[in-house]
């Protein structure tokens, strides 16, 4: 279990980062990545001789994060709280970031799924569709349509970058 605890720290970071992209709640986020720790945990020796023990975190983090929002007892939140772990820093652009968090929450909880996993994560439609479960004619359409009401609704976002 050595070689679990080194992954484990050093992928914690992304992990933390990417669990607060899909709940928009730093403890929520956290709760959502003791959950997938101790599926990887559980699974590890499969998953590391097959070598892909990020591609199996990040389809188990995804599939839990859906699964939540399906049984809607914990709900997309409609503001953020605290800033997202490790976000914070000299010359980050709070600004920014303000703007994206709330173009972001306008989104579907599948639209940030993908969103985060298309240009967060650069997995490929694929890839993406593969952690969703979905085809990859809907990780299309649904990245379509969560660009376009960012679009819509952060215009500045794009004079920004």
């Amino acid at each position: 279990m050595e070689d679990f605890e080194a992954w484990v720290q050093a992928r914690a970071g992304s992990l933390a980062r990417t669990a607060y992209l899909l709940t928009g709640d730093v403890h929520l986020a956290e709760d959502l990545v003791q959950d997938t720790l101790a599926r990887v945990a559980d699974h590890w020796r499969r998953v590391s001789r097959r070598g892909s023990p990020d591609a199996y975190a990040r389809q188990v983090m995804h599939h839990l994060a859906v699964d939540r929002w399906r049984r809607r007892r914990v709900r997309p939140p409609e503001a953020l709280g605290a800033a997202p772990p490790e976000l914070t820093g000299h010359g980050y652009d709070v600004e920014r970031r303000v703007v994206l968090r709330d173009a972001l929450l306008r989104l579907t909880p599948r639209q940030r799924a993908t969103v985060s996993l298309r240009f967060y994560e650069d997995l490929t439609e694929v890839e993406t569709a593969a952690v969703l479960g979905c085809s990859v004619s809907t990780v299309k359409s649904t990245t379509r349509d969560a660009l376009r009401r960012l679009r819509e609704h952060a215009p500045d976002l794009l004079e920004a970058w």
